[in-house]
């Protein structure tokens, strides 16, 4: 049992394993986390989520740490969002579309590396002009696609016009996440 192990985070990596480009098998990544001393590590499906846990750090620590690493490693770089376990519980928890979450592929939510200003904000506003709605809470942005992300000429503008990085994931990848972390820190 690990139950001293230290604090519970959750890694969500960008443009891994899209389009059989920059391919990452998750049992290296598994491995990967190991030999940098993190414990209790597990992934969720091939677009690059790690849950794990760390003895010492705080998310953006761990995040310079694991992105230099992840670069020496497979010689590419991989935006990496670092979040703890209560981060993923306000998300859930602040989420403005509830009555979406039972479409969980109809709802995002992006990790953003910093809150957006008023002003990106606005821009962003502008461009949504079609069937989505967007709501951003802090450095989470809320994404309601009703036909599907892949459909949504919205939110390929996002990274452009925000020009915050983050990263994607659908409500189901969320919940799944939250409840892998939820495990690793009742251990």
């Amino acid at each position: 049992m690990s139950g001293t192990a230290g604090k519970t985070f959750i890694a969500l990596f960008s443009g891994i394993n899209v389009g059989g480009n920059r391919i990452v098998k998750m049992a290296e990544l598994r491995s990967f986390f190991e030999d940098l001393g993190f414990s209790d590590v597990a992934t969720y499906v091939q677009s690059g989520n790690a849950v794990f846990r760390a003895k010492k750090g705080g998310s953006a620590t761990l995040t310079k740490q694991i992105e230099a690493a992840f670069e020496k490693k497979w010689g590419f770089h991989s935006r990496i969002m670092v979040r703890d376990l209560g981060w993923f519980e306000r998300l859930v928890a602040d989420n403005p579309y509830p009555d979406i979450s039972e479409e969980p592929t109809k709802l995002h939510a992006y990790a953003l590396e910093r809150e957006p200003t008023a002003d990106e904000v606005a821009r962003l506003a502008e461009k949504c002009t079609g069937p989505e709605r967007f709501e951003i809470k802090g450095d989470v942005l809320y994404l309601h696609a009703p036909d599907g992300l892949g459909k949504s000429v919205f939110a390929n503008l996002i990274p452009r016009t925000l020009k915050v990085p983050g990263t994607a994931r659908n409500w189901r990848s969320v919940l799944a996440l939250l409840e892998m972390a939820a495990q690793a820190d009742g251990k």
